[in-house]
């Protein structure tokens, strides 16, 4: 698209002012902001930057939860010719230093109290962060630290300006160009600093666009932001699209009323990574062990019907008149309410991505009626490589290659794609923008799969992360988790076995699922740490596991990786930690090399071994937890060879 965020943002307010653009959540009611009231609100917080110094090309750093100000914070960086660059609300302040450094930023929005200490923290650090701009004052009224204002004093200011100055925000936002850098986002640096991601307005709004057109998007879409701005798969679906189609943006309340917030605003168009999808799975069926045995069974019959005919009802397939009525009455009693339950009534095109998603778990939104899609793609793809079509939906693929899109594979797997899409460089580092990025506009995507007949993507694993056992066999450890991470009563899984002659895992409990589990059959516990070692608890996970050693043994590729042994974390596994990146991904090499002890005991045939771990907890003081782990052998299979 030959235009701009701002340019769009005018555009809406001048075809619809009235429309509504977005709507926030306070003390329980919904409040609108409309498209022009989202523009004059963009234009004061434009006028009163410029009169505190922000210039084009500059960075400033946005942080917090999805919130109207924060967006239109991050549009009058943009009016100016400044460049946004959103963080992980949940970082560390530590984590702050190198984006922060690296991009040379002097001006930050900060939510709340919260953030604003996290800043102040790392001043000295950053010597040259002189303005930050709270938006919520809870908390801040006695702070008088040079630099620090709120939001509302920059608009009052800006205000002023713009009545003065009456032409200044258009012709400001007349100078930018498409090609012009639009924001820019910080990778997780799973093994280093992180990298600054560039893009500009065409790359991100040309794929905001082709996704749009592909699943036919309105402006009467409604969505609801609750995921990290400083993911680009939010930023993407509730900024870029969102200006790109102008359909309505909802924020929740709090990341604690998001799935109440969600039954409210009932959206049509939802996006959650698998992770998400999982853990609405596993409050299903805990409440499901809470109800009667007459519901149970109910339940348990219509969801071998769902998983049998609901896909192919989906994918408008031809279902006998039977099972037609089975579903029917399905719908009725359990899918329908089900997906009400769930805030899904209204979906009409929902997407996961971020990481792949268990078959298992994506066929069960699908056959009780949910929409739930696959993507694939990346922050430095701008989000939109290859889409699912609404009648060609697979669970094993991440779907077709989309407009403007080309992919080939390599020699040794790793997909590569050209897409108008590709981030411009990474900031400062030319080295590793050659690295990805070839002459011919090729970019690495360092994922390993291929395309299939159909022409569909399907993706095995991270390209560095695929590798061979022993005996020469596949091993594709994040396939061998996610089928793990279907059940409820598992949250994340660590799989080992390249070079080695057995695949083992290590495995962190769900700990309310295990809880509840645990509490209806009267088995007391102390915490995470004492329920994740009872032996019932190792029963439980060892069924889990010898049901995907099952299904592995069906796979001709992968039969060869059945788990051998497994063991329970002592604790759960998180990014304060260093164990997760900010966007949940397994960081598979630190956990390696932080728990070799444990490692080392799975291979050596131990019984069980002793570790202690120092964490750090939510207020920055740190500590340790100890534990004797249990390591328990599961059963395998015999190679299932398909019939000749």
């Amino acid at each position: 698209m030959d235009t701009t965020f701002p340019r769009l943002l005018l555009h809406h307010a001048q075809q619809r002012p009235a429309s509504a653009a977005m709507r926030e959540k306070e003390y329980g009611i919904w409040q609108t902001l409309t498209w022009q009231g989202l523009a004059q609100l963009v234009e004061h917080i434009a006028c009163g930057l410029h009169q505190a110094g922000l210039t084009r090309g500059e960075h400033m750093v946005v942080v917090g939860a999805n919130r109207p100000r924060l967006y239109a914070t991050m549009l009058a960086a943009q009016a100016l010719g400044a460049i946004p660059i959103p963080l992980y609300q949940d970082a560390v302040a530590a984590e702050c230093v190198f984006p922060i450094n690296n991009a040379d930023v002097r001006y930050a929005f900060a939510e709340d109290q919260e953030q604003v200490d996290k800043l102040m923290e790392i001043r000295e650090q950053c010597p040259q962060l002189s303005h930050i701009y709270y938006d919520d004052p809870r908390g801040l009224r006695n702070y008088t630290e040079e630099g620090l204002a709120a939001l509302d004093e920059l608009i009052a200011a800006g205000k002023v300006f713009a009545g003065d100055h009456r032409d200044f925000f258009k012709v400001e936002v007349d100078k930018a160009q498409a090609d012009d850098v639009a924001a820019m986002f910080f990778t997780s640096g799973t093994t280093g600093n992180p990298k600054g991601v560039v893009h500009t307005h065409r790359s991100l709004l040309d794929r905001a666009k082709a996704g749009a057109d592909f699943d036919k998007l309105t402006c009467d879409e409604e969505v609801l932001a609750y995921l990290p701005p400083a993911w680009i798969g939010q930023n993407i679906f509730s900024y870029a699209q969102w200006l790109a189609c102008g359909y309505v943006v909802n924020c929740p309340e709090s990341s604690a009323t998001v799935m109440i917030d969600l039954k409210e605003i009932g959206p049509t168009y939802y996006f959650a990574p698998p992770r998400v999808f999982e853990g609405l799975l596993t409050s299903v069926m805990i409440r499901m062990e809470d109800a009667s045995a007459v519901k149970r069974r109910m339940f348990n019959a219509l969801m071998d019907v769902a998983r049998r005919v609901g896909p192919a009802l989906r994918d408008g397939k031809p279902v006998g008149f039977a099972d037609r009525v089975l579903y029917g009455i399905g719908n009725l009693l359990v899918y329908g309410p089900l997906r009400n339950n769930l805030g899904m009534s209204r979906v009409r095109v929902a997407y996961t991505a971020g990481e792949a998603i268990g078959p298992d778990l994506f066929s069960f939104y699908r056959a009780i009626g949910v929409n739930l899609k696959q993507l694939y793609g990346s922050t430095e793809t701008a989000v939109f490589v290859c889409l699912q079509p609404d009648d060609q939906v697979k669970a094993d693929t991440v779907g077709v290659p989309i407009q403007g899109v080309e992919i080939k594979v390599q020699d040794n797997g790793e997909i590569l794609v050209r897409s108008p899409g590709l981030l411009k460089e990474y900031y400062k580092n030319e080295a590793a923008t050659r690295e990805v990025k070839t002459a011919e506009g090729w970019y690495h995507t360092g994922d390993a799969g291929f395309l299939d007949a159909q022409g569909h993507l399907k993706i095995i694993d991270r390209a560095k992360d695929v590798g061979r056992l022993a005996d020469g066999s596949m091993f594709a450890p994040k396939y061998i988790e996610n089928k793990l991470k279907f059940f409820p009563h598992i949250k994340e899984a660590v799989a080992m076995g390249d070079r080695r002659d057995k695949v083992t895992v290590m495995v962190n409990i769900d700990f309310e699922a295990v809880g509840n589990w645990a509490e209806k059959r009267n088995l007391p516990y102390a915490g995470y740490t004492d329920l994740a070692q009872k032996p019932e608890v190792y029963q439980l996970i060892k069924e889990c596991v010898e049901k995907v050693n099952a299904d592995l043994a069906a796979d001709e590729k992968l039969a060869g990786s059945q788990i051998h042994r497994f063991l329970i974390l002592h604790k759960e596994l998180d990014a304060d930690d260093g164990e997760l990146t900010r966007t949940n991904k397994v960081r598979r090499g630190y956990i390696a090399d932080k728990y070799g002890v444990l490692v080392d005991a799975l291979y050596a045939g131990k019984a069980e071994q002793y570790i202690e771990t120092q964490v750090k907890f939510e207020d920055g003081r740190t500590g340790s937890v100890s534990a004797t782990l249990k390591i328990t052998d599961a059963r395998t299979f015999a190679p299932v060879r398909a019939a000749a």
